[in-house]
Order: C-alpha cells, then sequence, then structure tokens
C-alpha cells in the first residue's frame, strides 16, 4: 500500500523496540553478567585468587597463570602487570593486553591512614631492594607502590609485609581500596577529631571481607579530622570530614559521590554529622548501597558519582537511612574553609604533646628502597618509631624532641628530601607514567623532576602556593582537574610536524579553599620539551597581572585566553 495523507504510517519505518537490560543493579533483580569483569568476579571472588598464587602460579611461573587472574582478580591481592618495555604512547590504545603486558608485576602495599612504624618502614625499604629492583614510590593515596615484582617471590614478599601488619590485601580491584586519613590524627594541636579508631575499626572488620569483595567498581574512602582538609575529601567515593556540632560536640560531616577520571565530580555533602563510634556503620551503609544500587552494566558508569548524580542527596540519604541504617542520621554543621592553601603538612609542626613532627618533600612521590631504610634509621636515630605518608606523595616524622629537629631537617636534607622545599617541590605531583603503566601515553615522573630543576633555576623568589600535577593519560591519577596545573599526557604534534609527547593543560583547578576542575583554553597543547618555558611563561603573567592576595586559581578563572597561551 503506498503511502497516502490518510496512512502516514506506512511511510514510517517501524523501529525495532529493544528491552532494556537496565544498568545491572543488584537491588533491581540485575544479577546476569553484564560484561567480562562482572562474569569472573561471579565466576569467583577475587580474594580467592591468593591460594592460586601461592600454590600453582608461584611455583610454576608467569606462563601458568590463568587470563581471567592475571588482568582481573589478582588486582585483589594489590597486582597489576606492569607495562613492557620500548612500548611507546602511541600502541597504549592499540594493542592487545597480552601484548602491553610485561612478565613482572606493580605491587601495591596498603597502608591505611598513611601510617608506618619505623620497622614498617624498614621492612618495606628491604624488600624493595631485594625483590623490587630498588623502586618504591609514594602514592597520592599514602601507599607505596613497587615494580619489577616476579610472581615467584609474591608469597615472600605477603609473609613478610604481614610479619609487621602490613599487607596487600584489596589493595586495587573493586574492591573497599585503602582508607585514606589525616597523616597528623592524634596528633596536631589543631585537630577536630582523631578518626584513627574508626579507620581501625573498618579495616577489623570489612577489609578482606567478601561481603564487600564484589563492587561494581573501585570505592574510595576519606576520614580526617583536621581542619586543613588534608586528604581530598571531595573526590572520593566517601568521606568523613572533622567538624563541631553546635549541640553535640566534634564528629563528622558526610560526603559521597566524589570522583575524577574522565567525568570528574565533586563529592556532596548529605548534611549528617557522623559521630565517631558510628562512622564504620555508616561507611558499611554507604558501600552497601554501592554493592546493591551501583551501576555494573558499563564499566564507564560504574562508580558511586553516577548514582549520587542520578539520585540526588536527599534520595541517597533517605535510601542510607531506612534500609541499610534503620535509623535516621543527625543533621549536621558542613566544615569550615581551611585557613591556608596548602594542605601537606611539611615543615617542622608543634605536636600537642609538645614534641615536633616533620614533614618532607620527596620528587613526585619517587623514592628508593635503600632510602626509605635510610629514613628509618634516621628517624630512629631522633627518638621517632613512627612516620607517615600523605595524600600529596610526602612523608612525615612524627615525636621529635624539640632540640633533635634541626638536625633531622640536616639529615633529610642530605637524602635530597628537604623539609624546605620550594613551591615547585612542594606542589609538583605525578603519577607512574609510561615507564611502568599500561595505561600512559607519556612519561611523567622523570618530566616532573626536571620540571622542578628548571623553575627552581628559572624563578627562584616564587613562593605563592601552586600545584603542578602531571597525569600519563585521561584517567587523572594525579588528580589534573584539581591543580592549579594539571597537566594530561597524550600525544601532540610539534613545530615540526613530528608527533612527541605532550600535555593537554588545565588551569584554575583547586580543592579545600574554593573546590572545582580546571579551565581548559581551547586548542592549548604543550610538548614535553615546551614544558618548562609554558610554565615558566604562566607564571611570570600571574605575577604581573594578580590582585593583592590572589590565589593562582582565581587569576586563572578571570585572565584572558592569551595570558594563559
Amino acid at each position: 500500500m503506498a503511502a497516502t495523507p490518510q496512512n502516514p504510517a506506512a511511510a514510517t519505518p517501524r523501529r525495532k523496540v529493544s528491552r532494556h537490560r537496565g544498568e545491572g543493579q543488584w537491588a533491581a533483580g540485575h544479577h546476569t553478567p553484564l560484561n567480562g569483569n562482572e562474569q569472573f568476579k561471579k565466576d569467583d571472588d577475587g580474594l580467592n585468587v591468593r591460594t592460586r598464587i601461592e600454590t600453582i602460579y608461584s611455583k610454576r611461573g608467569f606462563d601458568s597463570i590463568d587470563p581471567n587472574d592475571l588482568r582481573g582478580r589478582m588486582r585483589w591481592w594489590g597486582l597489576y602487570t606492569q607495562r613492557r618495555p620500548g612500548i611507546d604512547g602511541g600502541k597504549t590504545a592499540v594493542l592487545e593486553p597480552e601484548e602491553l603486558d610485561d612478565e613482572y608485576f606493580m605491587l601495591r602495599v596498603r597502608i591505611d591512614g598513611g601510617r608506618l612504624t619505623t620497622r614498617q618502614l624498614r621492612v618495606i625499604g628491604e624488600i624493595s631492594q631485594e625483590f623490587a629492583r630498588g623502586t618504591a614510590d609514594i602514592t597520592d593515596r599514602q601507599n607505596v607502590q613497587y615494580h619489577w615484582i616476579r610472581i615467584e617471590d609474591v608469597p615472600e614478599i605477603w609473609d613478610r609485609l604481614e610479619a609487621v601488619g602490613l599487607s596487600t590485601t584489596e589493595a586495587c580491584g573493586d574492591t573497599p581500596r585503602v582508607v585514606i586519613g589525616s597523616p597528623v590524627a592524634g596528633i596536631a594541636e589543631d585537630e577536630i577529631i582523631d578518626g584513627s579508631s574508626a579507620i581501625d575499626e573498618i579495616h577489623r572488620r570489612y577489609i578482606g571481607s567478601k561481603e564487600f569483595s564484589n563492587l561494581p567498581r573501585k570505592f574510595k574512602t576519606a576520614i580526617s579530622g583536621s581542619p586543613l582538609l588534608d586528604v581530598a575529601h571531595e573526590i572520593n567515593d566517601i568521606a568523613f570530614v572533622g567538624v563541631n556540632h553546635p549541640e553535640h560536640g566534634p564528629g563528622f560531616d558526610l560526603w559521597v559521590g566524589g570522583g575524577l577520571s574522565t567525568n570528574p565530580k565533586i563529592g556532596v555533602r548529605l548534611g549528617a554529622w557522623v559521630p565517631l563510634a558510628e562512622v564504620p556503620d555508616v561507611w558499611a551503609g554507604v558501600i552497601g548501597i554501592f554493592r546493591d544500587y551501583g551501576y555494573r552494566r558499563l564499566r564507564t558508569r560504574a562508580r558511586l558519582k553516577f548514582l549520587v548524580a542520578d539520585w540526588g542527596a536527599e534520595k541517597f540519604r533517605q535510601v542510607l537511612e531506612d534500609e541499610y541504617l534503620g535509623s535516621k542520621l543527625v543533621d549536621g554543621p558542613a566544615p569550615e574553609q581551611p585557613v591556608q592553601q596548602w594542605r601537606d603538612h611539611i615543615g617542622v609542626h608543634r605536636q600537642k604533646d609538645g614534641r615536633f613532627y616533620v614533614g618532607f618533600a620527596p620528587r613526585v612521590g619517587r623514592v628508593d628502597g635503600a632510602t626509605l631504610t635510610k629514613i628509618a634509621d634516621l628517624a630512629e636515630a631522633h627518638g621517632s618509631g613512627r612516620v607517615r605518608t600523605t595524600v600529596e606523595q610526602k612523608m612525615i616524622v612524627l615525636d621529635v624532641e624539640e632540640d633533635k629537629v634541626e638536625s633531622l631537617v640536616e639529615g633529610l636534607e642530605a637524602l635530597d628530601l628537604t623539609a624546605r622545599p620550594s613551591s615547585f617541590r612542594r606542589g609538583t605531583m605525578a603519577c607512574t607514567g609510561i615507564e611502568f603503566c599500561k595505561l600512559a601515553i607519556v612519561e611523567t615522573k622523570q618530566r616532573g623532576s626536571q620540571l622542578i630543576d628548571e623553575l627552581e633555576r628559572r624563578l627562584p623568589d616564587f613562593d605563592e602556593p601552586l600545584t603542578i600535577n602531571l597525569n600519563g593519560c585521561p584517567n587523572a591519577c594525579a588528580r589534573i582537574q584539581v591543580a592549579d596545573i594539571g597537566l594530561k599526557g597524550q600525544l601532540v604534534v610539534n613545530d615540526k610536524g613530528e608527533q612527541v609527547e605532550g600535555y593537554q593543560v588545565h588551569l584554575g583547578g583547586a580543592l579545600g579553599l574554593e573546590a572545582g576542575f580546571g579551565r581548559k583554553v581551547r586548542g592549548l597543547k604543550v610538548t614535553s620539551e615546551e614544558l618548562p618555558d609554558y610554565v615558566e611563561r604562566v607564571l611570570k603573567r600571574f605575577q604581573a597581572e594578580r590582585e593583592d592576595g590572589e590565589r593562582f586559581a582565581t587569576w586563572a578563572a578571570r585572565a584572558s585566553e592569551e595570558a594563559l597561551s
């Protein structure tokens, strides 16, 4: 039949109606795995792979490892294959996983709250020297990462770590990752509340438990009672931020749904005040929502931030209270803005017991096993048995008597670990980069270190707080969107028409004072070779154009594109 005005539908092709499979939410009854990751988790819990590592893979070698264990379940125990040497960034997204894999592993040591004894630090350093070719990077989540680990050595490494109370349990994978905390919890003079006991209880109850060992994706936690807001709470899946309630006293303000990567979102307040004793239960409720209601259909939408964005704070809080806690949360105040921009605890500071802590800056988190053992020796020689890692890739020695502070500072300087760093040394972070990471496109660690040297030479008097974050790919492990100058690695074309390593530039991101994401100037990309010239040029323009007391992020938000180019 021909189409006529009386029968217009005859000319319209029928659309195939397909039933949407949902988002893979368990709470909606969607238990059928909708992708390969969900399938291998259903087939066998990631925690179970430890037995195979100990009894089969470590004895038979790399080639004996099942692919779903190699690129999946082994993450539950902190193990990732590292990048095969010699593969350039242009091939990162082209090659298959087995072509990128080296026969060595990155191994992440879980350090909840960044808390270490000098004995633990010494063991970490010894393992580095014996099994990891000296590697031992400090991450921006307070962990230590080894490289060059052989599968044959993993059981021995676990034995040595666990003998001093450390582990790699759920350091990676679709699990509750390390719980980051204030590195000066329990000792800082200005602390609102010490969250250490909550970190310990969460670890005791839930880490390594199959109750939360199959999440849609990773789950990041931050707990801090510091008024400096020193754990980047705005970009964690869940964060407990110290506040003083006008009626109930010190406790925590509850935030959920933060995260970066390719779809960055600042966490949202639920408007709830949580007492210290209830933090583990509330944490279990929030991660329970993620486990049950989180989106499992697409990996790109499998973070809590997408559920929070769809539900909103009011619904999320209601579900938490009604379905998971069985009681109402107390309404509470927001945290106060910090009085300073630096949140890294670098320098010499008095503790509430009258002793001092000393924060110092390695270069972009890059240290080695020999240096870590020397730090442990140095700390003990100055009366300390405790050290801390920070979320800025820095370290702190605690409990130093006043008459030993200067000697400790001098000892650190001799190791190229300064407690009086330039703004550039203090504020520059870098992810692992192409040296070891299979996702990376460009080099980061060496580039960051070289950039520090160049800027210190060119701008010796620059003393403004400034963060420069280098990332080897779009995944934002080094938090590029919330840095004053964020550098996202990619291949760019230089003035000779050659494709070379470079960065897309983000400017004016911030956490704490005025949290927000950096600005991208249209078409602004720099080659690695041009990077020092570019940063010098922008900082000189900032110095020339800034208003009294104006921060770089504020200036960058109002500056012309010409000034930022």
